[in-house]
């Protein structure tokens, strides 16, 4: 049974950085919890991913040398994603036309509405995955504890990726390029993103730093079920490169609910606000419905800024996207609302 080595730059296996679990109820019916699914369980323990060495000085457990340690001699033909990031990224590397079937979160290439669709996050249907004959399933760490263990009894080589943090992004590159036979493109993939980041870092180094409160979650169309991104997410990073200053309470998770009474202790200066509910007519007002808190600051300048680009929930290569993003809705002086810099 075949398998690959997934850890941190810190060279410690992400199976042994503990067990991290959310409590959230409401994960199946919130869209956007959904496709984030990060938010609700991180690491679960090294039953989910598997032991592995430091890059650079041994390849998978029980593969053989190779001219580049740590790279997996095979190159599967038949891949499946379980993860938009995971998605995201086969397509980054340019192993997208070897997909087979894709999670029903996944919307990005615009091709993968041409093929199967076989479950959520949590809920993929292994009957289906079994029935396409993959060679590799790719899977964020978030779902292992649901899938990874029921693929593995069935014989089907697993890549289970990190999603939680901005470092992880680069470590999730790296193991697909490996896992599906592109590092060169992983490689060059990371460099464009470096790139990108570092751009926009060093605009926005000697600016003023802004508090922010990034909502990425609550009910359609109230305030109620506020969920912010945290000290350690990816979202919590970016913005900090965007030249902002997060300042949603610590947690124990990345992401974490907020009451409407923080929200007007902390006053920020800007809140990014993941909009939630139907689109078109029936689509809700944010700026409308964040009306409510008048006395925060971000209400009062107009400075609450909507944001319905799906590729914000990716940890992939697409953070380098959001980087510009963020850059622009806390910048704007710097950076104008149209993209300019």
């Amino acid at each position: 049974m075949s398998r690959f080595s997934v850890h941190g730059t810190d060279g410690v296996p992400l199976a042994h950085r503990g067990i991290r679990v959310n409590s959230w109820a409401s994960l199946g019916t919130r869209p956007w919890l959904g496709r984030l699914a990060c938010l609700s369980l991180l690491l679960l323990g090294s039953s989910c991913l598997w032991s592995c060495q430091r890059p650079g000085t041994g390849g998978p457990r029980g593969s053989s040398d190779s001219e580049e340690p740590g790279v997996d001699p095979g190159n599967p033909r038949r891949i499946i994603s379980l993860s938009p990031n995971a998605t995201d990224i086969l397509e980054g590397v340019g192993a997208f036309d070897r997909v087979v079937a894709v999670s029903d979160y996944c919307f990005y290439p615009p091709s993968v509405a041409s093929l199967p669709r076989v479950g959520g996050w949590q809920n993929a249907s292994l009957e289906e995955v079994a029935g396409l004959a993959p060679d590799l399933v790719v899977m964020a760490e978030v779902q292992a504890p649901f899938v990874d263990s029921h693929l593995q009894a069935l014989g089907i080589p697993t890549l289970v990726v990190p999603s939680q943090s901005l470092q992880d992004v680069f470590t999730a590159i790296d193991a697909v390029g490996r896992g599906v036979g592109r590092q060169r493109e992983a490689r060059r993939l990371q460099s464009e993103v470096r790139a990108v980041l570092d751009r926009v870092a060093v605009r926005t180094r000697n600016l003023p730093k802004p508090s922010v409160l990034c909502v990425v979650d609550r009910v359609p169309g109230t305030l109620r079920g506020l969920y912010a991104a945290t000290r350690g997410s990816y979202l919590s990073r970016l913005i900090e490169i965007a030249g902002g200053r997060p300042i949603a309470p610590p947690a124990t998770f990345n992401y974490g609910r907020i009451g409407k009474e923080a929200v007007v202790t902390l006053d920020p200066d800007v809140v990014i606000d993941m909009v939630q509910g139907a689109k078109g007519p029936f689509a809700e007002e944010p700026v409308a419905i964040w009306s409510e808190l008048k006395e925060i600051r971000a209400v009062r300048r107009g400075r609450v800024h909507p944001v319905r680009e799906m590729f914000v929930l990716h940890a992939s290569q697409f953070v380098a996207q959001t980087a510009e993003l963020f850059s622009r809705l806390i910048h704007p002086e710097v950076f104008g609302k149209d993209g300019a810099q």
